[in-house]
């Protein structure tokens, strides 16, 4: 395939953007690891930082052996986090001193104390992340429905999006999250995609599908497609390790449940593109449904609220924005999308996004919490 120049040029652009971010990043590393006394860095240091700055491309490298590959995925993923909050801090601590300067301060120790305590800061918001990311809560919805179900009364589902399993999020992770939804005695599980992490060896080596395994719901469990499904590129194996423990993936498909209710699937937005089948329209998908049962949508990404609303859905499920992960991304994500995280009534559809029960790259979140949804659905039809 012929590279168009455009391509080139700013693929060319990003490099040197990344080299130069990580270099400045780097120097400050430098400058307080000599000035502190520790040691004088040379270049095994900046051998060593560069390592680390190229680490989770390294990690896809197949001509590595796997179990230095998935090292040099984590430590990558970790360093991705700890980059971002580097640059803003590192940024504000240069203006500090510049400040101090033009005051008339002056000094190796007024520099040692701003470096320190950027890297005190970086310490607290790295691990204060970390337990975000890790220490998932449930936030239960409680929606009415002026619809008729049959002589169901009341539908309690469970739903998780944005697992990301992988070298990352494991089994011992995935363990808890099916502890706490058996916890809730759901009806229903939902997924609302990206369940595993690109790549599906981690999930397939470590038996994750046993630990899915064990979940328990009477009326079923159900996944659909998320972005990072298609970027692996074993979607097809992928579906088929969830059909052999019971739980379909929906591919633009609904299912009646219970002949009361309807779950419906989207392929991921994704499959416009890398799908030579693409995805049908949230109205041809609903067509030919009756409107007069109620209807559960879910749409990995969350876009075009009001088709799926017009098309007849009562509720929707998405996932995908994952809050932004970690702060200041969830002003990003805020302006990106109608709904980046939470609840919203649009027309009588009833959206909830979630910010996700795995983290993608750094298992790190700020201004957002690994969460598991539990929505509370009473009919009054």
């Amino acid at each position: 395939m012929k590279l168009k120049p455009r391509f080139i040029a700013i693929t060319a652009v990003v490099l040197l953007l990344y080299v130069g971010l990580n270099a400045y990043i780097g120097w400050h590393g430098a400058w307080l690891l000599d000035n502190a006394g520790w040691f004088h860095p040379g270049i095994g240091y900046w051998i060593v930082f560069a390592i680390i700055a190229v680490a989770y491309l390294l990690g896809r490298v197949k001509l590595i052996p796997g179990p230095l590959r998935r090292l040099l995925k984590v430590v990558g993923a970790v360093y991705f986090g700890l980059i971002e909050f580097a640059l803003i801090l590192l940024v504000i601590a240069d203006l500090v001193v510049w400040i101090a300067k033009l005051a008339g301060y002056h000094g190796d120790s007024l520099l040692l104390s701003v470096g320190w305590t950027v890297f005190i800061l970086l310490v607290l918001l790295m691990a204060w992340g970390s337990r975000n990311a890790w220490s998932p809560i449930v936030r239960t919805h409680e929606i009415k429905l002026d619809k008729w179900a049959g002589g169901r009364k009341e539908l309690r589902v469970a739903v998780a999006s944005d697992l990301h399993l992988g070298n990352l999020v494991g089994r011992r992770y995935l363990g808890r999250l099916v502890r706490e939804m058996n916890a809730m005695e759901p009806d229903l599980i939902l997924f609302a995609g990206d369940v595993i992490d690109d790549d599906i060896e981690p999930f397939v080596r470590n038996r994750m599908s046993e630990v899915l395994q064990g979940l328990q719901s009477p009326l079923g469990v159900y996944a659909v497609l998320g972005n990072h499904e298609y970027y692996g590129g074993s979607l097809e194996e992928y579906v088929e390790k969830m059909a052999e423990i019971g739980i379909p993936v929906l591919m633009d498909e609904t299912v009646l449940v219970e002949d009361v209710f309807y779950v419906a699937g989207r392929k991921d937005k994704t499959a416009e593109t890398a799908d030579s089948t693409g995805r049908v329209s949230v109205e041809e998908l609903l067509a030919g449904l009756d409107k007069r049962v109620p209807i559960i949508l879910m749409d990995h990404q969350p876009y075009e609220f009001d088709k799926a609303a017009a098309a007849g859905a009562d509720i929707l499920l998405c996932g995908h924005t994952h809050r932004g992960q970690f702060a200041p991304n969830h002003w990003v994500t805020r302006r990106l999308f109608e709904l980046d995280w939470g609840y919203l009534l649009k027309d009588k559809m009833h959206v909830i996004v979630s910010s996700g029960y795995g983290t993608w790259g750094p298992p790190i979140r700020l201004a957002s919490r690994s969460e598991i949804i539990q929505l509370n659905i009473r009919f009054e039809g």
